[in-house]
């Protein structure tokens, strides 16, 4: 477990004996460059998700979300922008935007709302606040659209359960047929190994057609066992977890056998936890392939009822309608899950990747 005390020791440390190396800074630059090149794009996603749709539509290339202060009209029928308006004389005031007149503005001081004057438009210079808009999220989630356009909690739902189910699945059929290529001497086993691995090189769309026929004949169409089980079985899998099968000495099956173990039994209480780094791998990839998959139920999910949460963030953009500032909320949080899964698994992934050949 590595501790405050850890990172601080290794984050101080550097070549330099009376202070820094010019090496320690290059190093420390180009850790800090990595930083922001990872975490970046991700807080900029945040921040423009709790911006105005006009905001969004203005293309704002500012950081906050800014936004014009408005004001009520005269007859309060509508609302107003607040602009600055610099006088010759170098003074200022906040003046509601009434409408244009050639190259002037018609205007009214805020503190005196029944007098309306016009200005030159460059002496006027909009004024913006900050302010977040976070019913960005609680609109699509638990908000008025969720019963029209976007049902987040069903979404979510068939997203979990594909993704917790084909997960599961995964490992279970992926372990198997690595145990039997590790731990099994066949004849053929190394070509099979070869045939597998090679499958790699097919491009997931050459497959997509057959597939489909395939779900289609056993009536799994708009199912989300259309989704999962097709996706089962992968050469990825079966070789990350062939490589670290094979580190695990044979002694301790053949000492299980002559106890009266059965392979069955050898397999659930040896091999399986044995192999909990590169299953804590294989977890994280399959959680992330599952979760983003977007092509696959595409092609078998037609029904709203059944839609993932990919499946249903395309609704958001539609011919006539731009919901941006939902689509980046709701994409937000399509993030969280895999996040978590990753903090909770992340002390195995060294270790699984460090003994399953793929160093």
């Amino acid at each position: 477990m590595i501790n405050a005390t850890d990172v601080s020791g290794f984050l101080g440390r550097r070549r330099g004996r009376s202070g820094p190396d010019w090496s320690d800074w290059l190093a420390y630059a180009y850790l800090a460059m990595g930083v922001l090149v990872v975490l970046l794009p991700i807080f900029w996603m945040f921040m423009s998700s709790i911006k105005s749709p006009r905001a969004l539509v203005e293309n704002d290339p500012r950081l906050l979300p800014y936004e014009q202060l408005t004001t009520p009209s005269q007859d309060g029928a509508r609302r107003l922008g607040v602009f600055v308006w610099t006088r010759p004389d170098g003074t200022q005031a906040d003046v509601a935007f009434v409408g244009p007149r050639g190259i002037n503005a018609r205007v009214f001081d805020l503190a005196r709302p029944d007098e309306v004057i016009e200005v030159p438009r460059s002496q006027l210079t909009r004024k913006d606040i900050v302010q977040p808009r976070f019913e960005n999220y609680t609109e699509p989630t638990i908000g008025s659209t969720q019963s029209r356009n976007f049902n987040f909690l069903r979404y979510f739902w068939n997203s979990t359960f594909v993704t917790v189910v084909a997960t599961l699945l995964t490992l279970v059929v992926n372990a198997m047929a690595a145990f039997a290529l590790s731990k099994y001497k066949f004849r053929g086993r190394d070509a099979m190994v070869i045939v597998i691995v090679s499958t790699l090189l097919i491009p997931p769309t050459v497959i997509l057609v057959p597939l489909f026929i395939t779900v289609s004949s056993l009536g799994m169409l708009n199912s989300l066992w259309g989704v999962i089980i097709p996706a089962i079985a992968t050469p990825t899998g079966v070789f990350l977890l062939r490589q670290y099968m094979l580190t695990i000495p044979d002694e301790l099956l053949e000492a299980a056998r002559m106890d009266g173990a059965s392979e069955w039994k050898i397999f659930w209480r040896i091999m399986l936890p044995l192999s909990m780094p590169a299953l804590s791998v294989l977890a994280i990839l399959s959680v992330m392939w599952r979760w983003n998959d977007f092509m696959w139920p595409l092609i078998v999910l037609t029904q709203s009822e059944v839609f993932t949460l990919q499946l249903g963030l395309s609704t958001f953009k539609g011919e006539l309608n731009d919901n941006m500032h939902h689509l980046l909320a709701m994409t937000v949080l399509t993030l969280l899950p895999v996040t978590l899964v990753f903090v909770v698994l992340q002390k195995h992934i060294t270790t699984g990747i460090a003994n399953t050949g793929l160093k």
